[in-house]
């Protein structure tokens, strides 16, 4: 993750948190609020991932997709910060979504990588023993990852989690942009919203869910689990 998100995510997450119940000038103090979200830019090309995800779709993705979530919390903290608690009540769904919708897909490009360099295969290290431990095996992971995905109703993502009270590892899904809360720290993101496949695999949803799994980068999935 960017130095930039690391320092923003915090002040977004709590005011994901807090909605419109914290005080306008309290949201407009924080790091986030006086700056601007930003889009990041993408460690590869787009077309780096194919044949897995197509560049077209990594294209339309990121630069359409990304961006409006990304116009959409800008507009939504202006609106928040600016003192107009009805205004703040209208915008605080939005903020919500689209600063879930910055974040979830911030970490799902670190997520992934070409599978000529660090995509694919099985993790190692800390992380694989975790994962034997708290699932059986990296097999199970996948499946109990790919049965989440297919039991999202609508939009939404399924995340490997880790616990920050007991270190357990878990996998847990979210509805449409909702960010990770709570005590889970996210490792691994897989977004089932339409716009991440359909293109390519139309309604073969099931197809994406398996061939992601070979650009995922273990590198960086070991990296927030070391650090969690």
């Amino acid at each position: 993750m960017s130095a930039t998100l690391m320092r923003t995510v915090p002040a977004l997450r709590g005011a994901l948190r807090s909605g419109v119940a914290k005080p306008a000038a309290a949201l407009a103090s924080t790091s986030f609020v006086r700056g601007k979200a930003t889009l990041p830019d993408l460690p590869y090309d787009y077309g780096a991932l194919e044949p897995y995800i197509s560049g077209k779709i990594m294209e339309l993705h990121h630069k359409k997709h990304h961006q409006t979530y990304v116009t959409g919390l800008n507009s939504a903290l202006e609106t928040i910060a600016s003192g107009d608690p009805v205004a703040a009540a209208k915008a605080a769904p939005l903020l919500n979504f689209h600063g879930g919708g910055h974040i979830n897909h911030s970490l799902f490009w670190e997520n992934l990588a070409p599978a000529s360099r660090e995509g694919g295969g099985e993790p190692d290290g800390a992380l694989a023993k975790s994962i034997k431990e708290d699932f059986g095996g990296f097999d199970t992971l996948r499946k109990q990852v790919n049965t989440a995905l297919a039991g999202i109703q609508g939009s939404g993502w399924a995340w490997l989690v880790k616990d920050k009270n007991s270190g357990t590892l878990s996998v847990v899904t979210r509805p449409n942009q909702d960010p990770v809360s709570g005590p889970y720290v996210p490792l691994l993101g897989i977004d089932a919203w339409e716009h991440a496949y359909y293109l390519q695999y139309e309604n073969r949803k099931a197809e994406y869910f398996d061939a992601i799994w070979n650009v995922i980068n273990w590198k960086t999935v070991a990296s927030r689990f070391e650090k969690a």
